[in-house]
């Protein structure tokens, strides 16, 4: 696997990431929810993955110490204890965090976020041992039934991935499915087929067109559009330079997202488990999103925000936390450090347990709508698990037949979800679908930008003659920084670019500094862009 990509202009090596960081990298984070686990009357649950040993608060400030005594008292039912955190895991000043969120509030009126630590904290007066393993499910379920099922402001903070449900939003395995030596073998079935090289799974590719060419010099009060991707990172490409793309971004002093160069996915391809050789799942995710976009909308600029890990997961709190700081740093004005976002690219998501009125929480909503009131289009993929069953944050916004409340205003930019086509138009068989998708767009066997990682696989067969290096293709040597790739991971910057593809023009002139002039701007290419997918997609029967 190489260290360097090439062109980093440095001869120096990266720190590697120690055996520590690769098994920590590899840890799960989270469990898969056991519906029959803590049952409470009149709630349904269906499964999802969730951090255990912690629960996520987001209620005002003033109803916060009356939700701590509930689960406080509910958590002593198990022997357990709970404390109040910062996002980071430090302990909490609570003056100090009062004074922020009342600030937060004034300014923008965004939730503030806080973790509660669950942990073992037997009573010598209770007949409370052994104490139960500590799962946050069970205590959010025991708050319910002591106190109402309506216990708002607290919630699982859920594992989110650059696909719901645990696999990366790129369908599927770098190797083939179950593939036998002997020849003859036949096409993988149903969506398993999408992990196969040659049939829409990760593998090189010659490009051989020109690079995207910029055409555009924007006036004096006039700038480029800028799309924001939550996701890996984006690793070093020639299409990819540093006057294009915004990496580690920063505001008022604080990174966005994690900034660890040990373990990011976009310049180690191997950082999960041992040293088999074997590009981890979600590495070169940001990188391929962010080569979409270059070609669909080479006017725009990129800010790379790391999110997920190299296996293409991440936790619901701290993927809030990096919206609330994208929120917060668009929202500042220029002498501050603001800078506009028009676009949020969002290929992850994750499934709700109980995606009722009175049992999910609206926070990422809210923070999202907030985004689009500033003038800040959101765009989703739907998700790889071929179901109708709403994931999020694609579902937020008020589809026909939602059995949910969302803030979703007339006079915000649009929240677009986004399902992905086949090469032939027709709906790809992984995408989700259902109501809460709203378009669908070209996601599977998509060429788009890749780290030069190169693999432990050799090419099948070498034989070199007269000094030349003579061989079969190497199916995981992606040292020619492009590759083939399917997922509606691909289909969502598509959409998200093609949006900031319509408004450039004004942009650069600077006719959309206002910000409700920016909300009608993107709300008239959105519809633009779908009618355009539309007639890409899906074809019918």
């Amino acid at each position: 696997m190489t260290d360097l990509p090439p062109g980093s202009g440095s001869d120096e090596p990266r720190r590697r990431a120690s055996w520590r960081d690769r098994y920590d990298a590899a840890r799960a984070r989270g469990v898969q929810l056991d519906p029959r686990s803590e049952p409470v009357r009149g709630i349904s649950a269906y499964p999802t993955d969730y951090a255990t040993d912690h629960l996520l608060i987001t209620v005002a400030d003033d109803a916060l110490d009356d939700l701590l005594a509930e689960l406080r008292e509910a958590a002593s039912d198990f022997g357990w204890g709970i404390e109040l955190q910062n996002l980071d895991g430090t302990g909490l000043d609570r003056a100090a965090a009062s004074a922020r969120a009342r600030r937060a509030r004034e300014e923008l009126e965004l939730p503030t976020i806080h973790r509660v630590e669950i942990f073992a904290q037997p009573s010598p007066d209770k007949d409370d041992q052994p104490v139960p393993p500590i799962d946050a499910w069970r205590l959010l379920q025991r708050t319910r039934a002591r106190f109402g099922i309506d216990v708002s402001g607290v919630s699982l903070d859920h594992v989110m991935s650059v696909d719901p449900y645990g696999k990366t939003n790129p369908y599927g395995k770098t190797n083939p499915y179950g593939k036998t030596n002997p020849y003859g073998k036949t096409n993988a079935p149903g969506t398993e087929s999408y992990a196969e090289p040659g049939s829409g799974g990760r593998q090189p590719v010659a490009f051989v067109g020109p690079d995207p060419a910029r055409r555009l010099t924007p006036v004096k009060d006039g700038r480029r559009p800028v799309i924001a991707v939550l996701d890996t990172g984006c690793g070093v490409h020639p299409w990819l330079g540093d006057d294009i793309v915004t990496r580690d971004p920063s505001f008022d002093g604080h990174p966005i997202g994690v900034v660890d160069p040990a373990t990011d996915p976009e310049v180690h391809g191997d950082i999960v488990g041992p040293f088999d050789g074997q590009i981890d799942d979600a590495a070169g995710h940001g990188t391929f999103i962010s080569g979409i976009i270059r070609q669909q909308s080479p006017e725009a600029d990129i800010i790379a925000v790391r999110v997920a890990d190299s296996e293409g997961n991440l936790l619901e709190g701290d993927f809030m936390l990096a919206v609330r700081s994208l929120v917060k740093w668009m929202t500042a004005p220029p002498e501050k450090g603001g800078r506009p976002i028009d676009v949020i690219n969002l290929s992850l998501g994750y499934y709700h347990e109980t995606p009722e009125d009175e049992l999910f929480d609206r926070t990422l909503s809210q923070l999202l709508v907030a985004a689009r009131r500033h003038g800040c289009a959101v765009v989703c993929s739907a998700g790889n698990d071929a179901t109708d069953r709403p994931a999020f944050p694609a579902a937020l916004w008020a589809w026909p037949g939602a059995d949910f409340v969302v803030d979703d205003p007339a006079d915000a930019a649009p929240h677009v979800s986004v399902g992905a086509l086949n090469p032939n138009r027709t709906m790809a068989l992984y995408s989700n679908l259902g109501a809460w998708v709203r378009t669908y767009a070209p996601g599977t066997a998509v060429l788009s930008t890749s780290p030069a990682f190169n693999g432990g696989v050799q090419a099948g067969t070498r034989d070199d003659r007269e000094g030349s290096r003579r061989e079969t293709i190497d199916p995981d040597d992606f040292s020619s920084g492009f590759a083939l790739w399917s997922g509606t991971s691909f289909a969502a910057p598509y959409v998200a670019a093609a949006i900031t593809a319509q408004i450039a023009d004004a942009l650069a002139e600077g006719s959309l500094n206002d910000r409700d002039a920016r909300i009608a701007a993107l709300r008239k290419a959105e519809k633009l862009v779908i009618e355009h997918c539309a007639q890409l997609g899906p074809r019918h029967s």
